[in-house]
């Protein structure tokens, strides 16, 4: 008769919570990243077409300067346009007009994002190596079963992050405004 192992089932939960960590750290990076997103620009539209943002009150924001030393692209409204605007206090406190300073390698940005998902994926790797031990362990029966499914799961989340991380690693798009082809057009 089969008798089950009490080494495969605690691998299989520490496994899981492995699993559940990593998308619980997935989400929580996906957040924080929106949130910040929403905080650079707060309202504000990206025109690539006219290489301008447009704030919520319909003024535009173009190209000030092109910082090559700190790789930074500084879109500005015109001070009169912003000292007059009668949401002002709760857009910019500078008499020089509000100002949007893109960074050129907007994956510098989203590094904190990358980290924690690389992390993530570092999970799903260690929830993975754990699962493939126990099978050659304790492979047969339920226990393989058991391992084999988390096995599958921790390389199904796995390879979804790795192709994001790879993904959200390639050359931004060229509309994006530090872009070579923005900025040879300047």
């Amino acid at each position: 008769m089969n008798e089950l192992h009490f080494e495969p089932l605690l691998a299989g939960a520490y496994i899981v919570l492995l699993i559940i960590i990593a998308l619980a750290l997935e989400a929580m990076a996906r957040h924080s990243h929106r949130r910040a997103e929403q905080y650079h620009t707060g309202g504000f539209r990206f025109y690539p077409d006219r290489d301008a943002w447009e704030c919520p009150q319909g003024m535009a924001l173009t190209r000030a300067e092109v910082d090559h030393e700190l790789r930074v692209i500084r879109y500005r409204a015109p001070a009169h346009t912003c000292n007059h605007c009668p949401v002002k206090a709760r857009c910019t406190h500078s008499d020089r007009g509000r100002e949007i300073p893109v960074p050129m390698d907007p994956w510098v940005r989203s590094a904190s994002l990358q980290f924690q998902t690389g992390f993530s994926l570092v999970l799903y790797i260690l929830a993975g190596f754990i699962a493939v031990v126990e099978l050659l362990r304790h492979g047969h029966g339920a226990e393989a079963w058991a391992m084999g499914l988390l096995l599958a799961i921790a390389i199904g989340l796995g390879s979804k992050v790795m192709r994001r991380l790879r993904a959200d690693s390639q050359i931004r798009p060229a509309s994006y405004p530090g872009s070579a082809s923005t900025l040879r057009a300047k």
